[in-house]
């Protein structure tokens, strides 16, 4: 099934538009949408078109910036609202003290964030945007192919999953199901988006409540010093395990073959680089 041109030109309107909201507002869904949007023009560009020309090149460049002044926010705004959704006793007033760190964290990523979508950076980007709308799909270009593949060629290279295969799974499920949307919204096209969402929800919420394990075990330490750090290693492991499932689910789903356990290394218990980094940050 071709791309639907109408679609694929709709992705590059679509972030033009959250461009300009995000730079008047980082606003939670703001920050969230422009991200998404940003990540769709990546994978059209990438995955779908020709060979980037030299336009596409520095709008490519110039959107992974910006991605990652957002993430940053997004992350904060997602650990945030899980950690105060936390139910567990004040105890030692290390979940008060840890919201606090991250909100404060979190004001000093939006003053960056602004500063980086100032008036010139905002102009160059929609005027980049406009140029690589004008794009030449290939006429027999397949999205549910491409995205099929893309997915068989990761459970090929991956048959143990671990935290960090786990997240490619993640980022490579996101892609895929981009490009997937650029088809026709047939009943086929229909399940794999919704199969592929459906992994990389559940991955995702891995991942996020990960990160916020791993900033509370460096800035706390372990289980043993923590009431807050115990908890949050027992959200985080249930977590890993779902998402393993949604993995299996998902392969047996889009490639027909019986649903299996898929085989998983324990996740590790103790801090990892991505931690004590994240000491610096909730400082």
């Amino acid at each position: 099934m071709p791309v639907n041109l109408k679609r694929s030109r709709l992705v590059f309107q679509r972030l033009a538009r959250e461009l300009t909201k995000l730079a008047k507002n980082q606003a939670p869904e703001s920050v969230h949408k422009f991200r998404t949007n940003s990540r769709r023009v990546e994978a059209l560009l990438s995955e779908v078109v020709p060979p980037l020309n030299r336009n596409d090149k520095k709008l490519l460049k110039l959107l992974s910036r910006l991605r990652k002044r957002a993430g940053r926010v997004r992350d904060l705004d997602v650990e945030i609202a899980s950690l105060r959704n936390l139910k567990i006793p004040e105890g030692n007033g290390h979940k008060s003290e840890f919201v606090s760190a991250l909100v404060q964290d979190r004001a000093k990523h939006e003053h960056k964030l602004a500063k980086a979508f100032n008036r010139k950076t905002a102009d160059e980007v929609t005027k980049r945007l406009k140029r690589a709308s004008e794009i030449d799909v290939p006429k027999d270009t397949e999205p549910l192919k491409l995205t099929l593949n893309k997915l068989a060629k990761l459970g090929r290279e991956h048959a143990m999953l671990t935290e960090k295969t786990l997240h490619q799974y993640r980022i490579i499920g996101k892609r895929a199901r981009y490009i997937a949307e650029l088809a026709d919204p047939d009943a086929e096209a229909k399940r794999v988006i919704d199969q592929l969402k459906h992994m990389q929800d559940v991955i995702g919420d891995w991942h996020d409540w990960l990160k916020l394990t791993q900033k509370a075990e460096a800035l706390f330490g372990g289980v043993r010093d923590s009431a807050l750090v115990a908890m949050l290693r027992n959200v985080t492991q249930a977590k890993f395990r779902q998402s393993v499932d949604a993995v299996a689910e998902t392969r047996a789903a889009l490639f027909g073959k019986k649903s299996e356990p898929v085989r998983a290394a324990v996740p590790s218990r103790k801090p990892s680089a991505e931690a004590a980094e994240a000491s610096v940050a909730v400082a």
